[in-house]
C-alpha cells in the first residue's frame, strides 16, 4: 500500500508573526522569503487576515490590498490565503451582505485564490454569504469550525457544524484551535467524528502551541484522518504560534506518511527569518510549559500580555490572575462564547469591569449586551434568566440571521465618504476612519526594499548602504589580500 500524502499550509507570513511579533512583519521582510516558500511545496501560504489588515493600516501604513498584489507577483506556484471573520470580515463589526460580497470580489481581483472564513460563534448562518460569495468569484474555500472546551461543545456539536458548512458548498473543512486547547485524548474522538462527516472533503487542523501539545496532537490527528496541517517555519513556530514545519515533516515521515514539502527551501526561509528577527529585535518562538489554568480561562497568549501592559499603568498588574479567574466565570455565565476575536475581547473587558467595579455586571459594555441579545449569532449554552435580564434590561432577543438586521451598506458609504478611486478604497473606508485612510494614502506605495539578499555578502553590502555614517568600505577576502 502506498503512503498517504499529508499536505501542509504555511503560516510563516501571517499567523506566525501575528502570534509572536504582534503582526509587525512588513511586506519588505517577505521579499526574499515568499519565493522560497513558493518553491517548498505547500498546499497554500497564509497571507492576510483581520489582524494583518488592522496593523497594515494603523501601524505599518501599508495598503493590505497592495500587499496582496505584491505577494501575488512574488508567489506564482502556490495559492495565497486570505482569512475573514465571516460577516465581520477583517474587523469586530458586523457588516451587511453587500460589503461581504464585494470583499470576496476584491480578494480574488487582487490575486488571492484561497479563502478561509470562519465564524467566531460557529453560527453557520453567518457563513452563508461569505462562502457563497467566495465560491461565486472562484475562490477555493476552506470553512472553519472553531474549537473550544465547554459542556456544550461536544463532538456531536462539531459534527453538526461541519455538516452545515458542507451544505454551503465549502471545498474543505478546517478545525480552528485558536487557543491551543486540543489534547491528544480529544483528538481520538473529535477527528474521526469530523472525518466521517467530511467524507472525501479534506479536513485541516489549525492549532496553536499555547499548551505545548499542538505538535503531538497534530501527529495523532494525521493518524486519525486529518489531511492538511497548518505549520510555521521554526523561528516563527511554537509559543502562541503553530507547530514547526521542519519537526512536523520529520515526525510524520517517520510515522510512514509522505508530504511534498521540501525542507531545503524551508531551511532557507528559517535562516532569513532568524536574521530579520535579530535585526528587528523580535523574539523567536519557544516551546511553552503545559498550563492547566489555560484550559479554564482559554485566553490567547497575546491577549494576556496586552492586558498586563494595560493594567500596569493603572497599578493593577498584580490583579491579572484574579481577572483571568473572573474571565472563566464570565464565559460560563454568558453561555460559553468561544474565546476568539471579538468575543475574547468582550469576555476579558467584562471580567476587568467586574473585578475593578463595586459589583459584578454593574457596568456592561454595549458589545456584551448585543451578544446576549443574539445580534452576533446563536449562543451555544444557557444564560441564567436573572443575569440575562440584568444585562439586557428586559429587551427581547433576536433569532434572526444577524446580517438580516442590517441595511445595505455600500450606498451609505458612497454617500457619506465617497467618491472613491476604487472599490478597494471603498472597503478600507468601511473598515477604518477617514483619518486612518488619509494617513494610509499619505504614506504612499509600499516599500519592498529590505537589506536581505541572496548571499551573505550581498546582504552585508545592503546593510552598509543604509548607514549614512559609513563613507568607505573595504572587503578583505581571506588568503587573497585586500580587494
Amino acid at each position: 500500500m502506498g503512503k498517504k500524502t499529508i499536505q501542509l499550509v504555511d503560516v510563516t507570513l501571517r499567523d506566525g508573526p501575528q502570534c509572536l511579533w504582534a503582526t509587525r512583519m512588513t511586506t519588505a521582510m517577505m521579499a526574499d522569503i515568499a519565493p522560497r516558500l513558493d518553491n517548498a511545496g505547500f498546499e497554500a501560504i497564509d497571507l492576510a487576515g483581520g489582524a494583518v489588515f488592522d496593523v497594515c493600516v494603523r501601524y505599518l501604513r501599508e495598503d493590505p490590498w497592495e500587499r496582496m498584489r505584491i505577494l501575488s507577483s512574488w508567489v506564482k506556484k502556490t495559492p495565497l490565503i486570505v482569512m475573514t471573520r465571516s460577516q465581520s470580515l477583517f474587523t469586530f463589526e458586523f457588516f451587511p451582505d453587500d460589503f461581504v460580497e464585494l470583499t470576496a470580489e476584491r480578494i480574488f481581483a487582487n490575486g488571492i485564490r484561497y479563502h478561509t472564513p470562519y465564524d467566531a460563534l460557529n453560527d453557520m448562518r453567518n457563513m452563508e454569504v461569505p462562502v457563497r460569495a467566495a465560491k461565486r468569484v472562484g475562490l477555493y474555500t476552506a470553512g472553519g469550525v472553531v474549537y473550544t472546551l465547554s459542556p456544550v461543545h461536544t463532538d456531536a456539536y462539531y459534527a453538526q457544524k461541519a455538516k452545515e458548512l458542507i451544505k454551503l458548498g465549502v471545498d474543505a473543512i478546517y478545525l480552528k484551535d485558536a487557543s491551543g486547547l486540543l489534547t491528544p485524548e480529544r483528538v481520538k474522538t473529535l477527528v474521526p467524528a469530523l472525518k466521517k462527516v467530511c467524507g472525501k472533503l479534506p479536513l485541516h487542523l489549525h492549532s496553536h502551541c499555547l499548551t505545548g501539545l499542538a505538535p503531538y496532537a497534530a501527529c495523532r490527528a494525521v493518524e486519525l484522518g486529518v489531511d492538511v496541517v497548518h505549520t510555521a517555519t521554526s523561528p516563527l513556530a511554537n509559543g502562541a504560534s503553530h507547530p514547526a514545519t521542519e519537526w512536523f515533516v520529520n515526525n510524520i515521515r517517520r510515522l510512514g506518511y509522505d508530504t511534498p514539502v521540501d525542507l531545503k527551501h524551508v531551511d532557507e526561509v528559517a535562516e532569513r527569518v532568524r536574521y530579520i528577527a535579530k535585526r528587528e529585535g523580535r523574539p523567536l518562538g519557544d516551546i511553552v510549559e503545559y498550563d492547566e489554568f489555560h484550559y479554564e480561562h482559554q485566553m490567547p497568549g497575546g491577549m494576556i500580555s496586552n492586558l498586563k501592559s494595560q493594567l500596569t499603568p493603572l497599578g493593577l498588574a498584580h490583579r491579572l490572575p484574579e481577572v483571568l479567574e473572573e474571565a472563566a466565570r464570565v464565559r460560563c455565565e454568558l453561555g460559553y462564547p468561544i474565546i476568539v476575536s471579538p468575543f475574547a475581547q468582550f469576555v476579558m473587558t467584562q471580567a476587568v469591569l467586574n473585578v475593578v467595579g463595586k459589583e459584578r455586571y454593574a457596568t456592561v459594555p454595549d458589545e456584551v449586551r448585543k451578544y446576549v441579545l443574539g445580534h452576533y449569532g446563536e449562543i451555544a449554552g444557557p444564560i441564567d434568566p436573572d443575569l440575562f435580564d440584568r444585562i439586557t434590561g428586559g429587551a427581547e432577543p433576536t433569532k434572526a440571521r444577524p446580517a438580516d438586521l442590517l441595511e445595505p451598506g455600500i450606498p451609505r458609504i458612497r454617500r457619506e465618504r465617497g467618491p472613491f478611486e476604487s472599490d478597494d478604497d471603498l472597503l478600507l473606508a468601511a473598515f477604518y476612519s477617514d483619518a486612518e485612510c488619509k494617513a494610509l494614502k499619505a504614506a504612499g506605495p509600499i516599500n519592498t526594499n529590505y537589506p536581505l539578499a541572496s548571499t551573505p555578502l550581498a546582504t552585508l553590502l545592503k546593510e552598509v548602504a543604509l548607514r549614512p555614517d559609513i563613507r568607505s568600505f573595504h572587503f578583505i577576502e581571506r588568503g587573497k589580500g585586500l580587494t
